[in-house]
């Protein structure tokens, strides 16, 4: 069984900065994906990051040069650096742990979710 904590959500005016972090425990591999998703109310859960393994990364338009995704693998844990937040940005990001080395395959497990929430 693998577990996944995050930590790091909080209240921030637009224009501010968060790092989110997620730590992983239990039957991991330190070869699978690891990514960041949120969800609004009203709204389907997106993808915002993903990465690798071996440091390849994917990030949803909406972020693209404001939010940086990263990974210690000796520590299962991947963080998220966010700057320039926006009001839009406000969400419950949650953590998950792809099933297998790519982004194929789907998520095999899921954090509990840390609310951020942007002022506008």
């Amino acid at each position: 069984q693998v577990q996944l904590v995050e930590s790091g959500g909080g209240l921030v005016q637009a224009g501010g900065s968060l790092r989110l972090s997620c730590a992983a425990s239990g039957s991991i591999f330190s070869i699978n994906t690891m990514g960041w998703y949120r969800q609004a109310p009203g709204n389907q859960r997106e993808l915002v990051a993903a990465i690798t393994s071996g440091g390849s990364t994917n990030y949803a338009d909406s972020v693209k040069g404001r939010f940086t995704i990263s990974r210690d693998n000796a520590k299962n844990t991947v963080y998220l650096q966010m700057n320039s937040l926006k009001p839009e940005d406000t969400a419950v990001y949650y953590c998950a742990l792809y099933r297998g080395s790519s982004w194929y395959g789907g998520i095999g497990y899921w954090g509990q979710g840390t609310q951020v929430t942007v002022s506008s």
